[in-house]
């Protein structure tokens, strides 16, 4: 196992190309954490799609 300085300190991260490791922390430039979620647009946003009256 190499000396990734992007571990958590388990020593059991296995991070992929992009940053994110197995247990769902990504690397974000500084430090591993857990990305935000991403949650769909709200019912009646301009980005939902639905018309405004």
């Amino acid at each position: 196992m190499n000396d990734d300085p992007r571990c958590c300190g388990t020593g059991t991260c296995i991070i992929d190309p992009e940053g994110r490791c197995w247990c769902g922390q990504q690397w974000d430039g500084e430090k591993m954490c857990h990305p935000a979620p991403s949650s769909p647009a709200a019912p009646g946003t301009p980005e939902s799609g639905a018309a405004d009256e």
